[in-house]
């Protein structure tokens, strides 16, 4: 496992350990002229979460990939907290926000991959 599939995996794994839903990975390596390789999107369903799980991600990536976020934006109202690992951005939605931006529209060129929930 490569350092970028380790982090991708801490980020996942963060994200399911605060019951974040809706994991999506959009895996940008044959689109041209993008800001990284990898969005992971996903979502919780109160700023509470949605914070809970930023947070998670961060432990997460620090402890099992030696990452840290170079920022994190968003958690002052924490409808969308955008966590950028340089190679990866985190985007963390309340389901609102999610739908208004639907970034996955945006990159549908691209492979998206679902991760299923953990119930």
């Amino acid at each position: 496992m490569n350092e970028t599939e380790r982090l991708i995996k801490a980020i996942i794994d963060g994200i399911q350990d605060r019951k974040g839903k809706q994991i999506t990975i959009v895996d940008l390596n044959e689109i041209g002229n993008t800001i990284c390789q990898y969005f992971i999107i996903c979502q919780g369903n109160s700023p509470t979460q949605v914070e809970a799980i930023a947070e998670s991600i961060e432990e997460n990536a620090r402890k099992n990939a030696n990452s840290k976020p170079i920022t994190v934006d968003g958690k002052r109202n924490a409808e969308w907290i955008a966590m950028d690992y340089a190679n990866i951005i985190v985007h963390i939605f309340l389901p609102e926000a999610r739908e208004y931006y639907d970034i996955e529209h945006l990159w549908e060129d691209a492979q998206l991959t679902q991760i299923e929930d953990l119930d």
